[in-house]
Formats: C-alpha cells, structure tokens, sequence
C-alpha cells in the first residue's frame, strides 16, 4: 500500500478521534449506594434496580460510560465517594454539611417524607415541638440526614443510633426505643415483612421533608462527569422520562 495513502488514513483517523472526546475519554464508572427500596435495590441474583440505576443507564450510557454498581453501608457508601474512590453516589439528601464533602449534580429525583413511628397504644406525642421529646428514647439511622429543624433540636435529644430501619422498628417493638425517626418509603415495607404494620403508628406532623440527588466527588478530576450528567439528567427530565420512570417505581418526585 504506497505511504502517502497511509498517512492520509491516520491522520484522518486521528481527526475523527479528536471529533470524539467524551467517548474517548469515557470510561467505567462505579456507582454506590445502600439498599434504598424503589432507589437503589439488589436482587437476588445480584443485580442492581430501582429509580436511580434507571436514571444513570439512560443518562450515562448514550455517553460511552459503562456503569457499575455496588451497595454498601450507607456511612461507608458516602465516604468512597469523598474520597474519589467511587464515582457516584446514588440518593442522598442534600443539607449544608454535604455539600462540604460532595458535588450535587442536577435537579433532585425523588422525595421523602421524614416522621417519627411508635408502638401503638402507647403515649408518645408529636405535635412539630421537639420539647415534648425529652426523656423519650429516639432511634436515628447511622450516617442518615433528617432536616435543619430535628439538627438544630440534636442536642437536648436522647438519640440513639441504629444501623439501619429494621434494626431500629425491632428495637422499637421490644421498647428498647421509644420511637425511631425515619421516612415512609424505607420503613413501610419493612413494617409489612416484620409483620408489624399494627403494632407500629406513624405520627404527623412529619419531621421533615427531603429530596434526594445524585452526588459526585468534588475533584477537578470529576468535572467533565458532572457535566455530562447535568446535561443529560437535564434533558431527560424535560422529555418526561423522570415523571414515567418514578411513576413505574412508585416514587414521589418534586
């Protein structure tokens, strides 16, 4: 083959490369989260489903990234993404602190309602005023945010941490707890498989009510990442496919 159509085929080649930056430069992308049911859920044969895998497969992939998933304790979840050693990280609700540890990317994709449950029969009482919680036991979620308002009332609470919503709705059925604050979506189903959907009460008002997003790692090294999925998240929501996917998920949106 005579030389000069080789170089003419490489530098051709090498423009169309150039043309092509973001799936040059895409790559795997490790995506975590905990089990967040209808968000973030692993199956049985260890595969990875809810709203936020839909969401980052449709945004993502038209880019060239491939994504991998991976469920992990929620503290440790948030902590891979600090550090950079994951790339995203899938749910969590946005509050002051968080935003010194992560980059939050895009319009929120769901929405929890925060409440306080008891044993049923018994006289705990919530009316939106934090000082008629004194002397009650408060189970809270480890590494979980529930709004400025229960923050700023942290320290004239007794709060006692549990690892997660089934450990704290059996501490509180045995009243090891006299309440435990959590949010509807992660505790309903878990009242309904402990068969204790009449032995537990939701009180109102809510505690709170949270958003939750996508984050990133902070580092320059993320930018063109964040962007990309800005974009794409962006135009998704304007097209009505957020709307459509939570409505198949059953989750409420903003």
């Amino acid at each position: 083959m005579h030389s000069g159509f080789l170089y003419r085929l490489c530098v051709v080649g090498l423009g169309l490369m150039l043309l092509a930056p973001p799936l040059a430069l895409a790559r795997e992308l490790l995506a975590v989260g905990t089990d967040f049911p209808r968000i973030f859920e692993r199956t049985a044969a260890d595969e990875y489903s809810g709203l936020g895998p839909d969401i980052l497969r449709q945004v993502l992939e038209p880019h060239g990234y491939t994504l991998r998933f991976a469920s992990y304790p929620w503290a440790r979840a948030q902590r891979m993404v600090e550090l950079g050693q994951a790339d995203i990280l899938i749910g969590p609700y946005r509050s002051s602190a968080r935003e010194a540890r992560f980059a939050f990317v895009g319009p929120a994709f769901y929405r929890d309602r925060i409440a306080f449950y008891c044993r049923s029969g018994t006289s705990c009482q919530w009316s939106g005023d934090y000082r008629q919680l004194g002397g009650q036991r408060i189970g809270v979620v480890r590494a979980w945010a529930y709004g400025e308002g229960f923050d700023a009332a942290r320290e004239r609470l007794d709060l006692i941490t549990v690892e997660g919503v089934e450990n704290g709705l059996k501490m509180l059925s045995i009243g090891r707890l006299e309440m435990l604050a959590s949010n509807q979506r992660n505790t309903l189903p878990v009242l309904q498989a402990l068969g204790l959907t009449d032995e537990v009460s939701q009180l109102e008002p809510s505690i709170d009510i949270q958003d939750g997003y996508f984050a990133f790692p902070l580092h320059s090294s993320h930018a063109r990442l964040r962007e990309a999925f800005d974009e794409g998240f962006r135009q998704l929501s304007a097209r009505g496919q957020l709307a459509r996917l939570a409505a198949q998920w059953q989750v409420e949106t903003p």
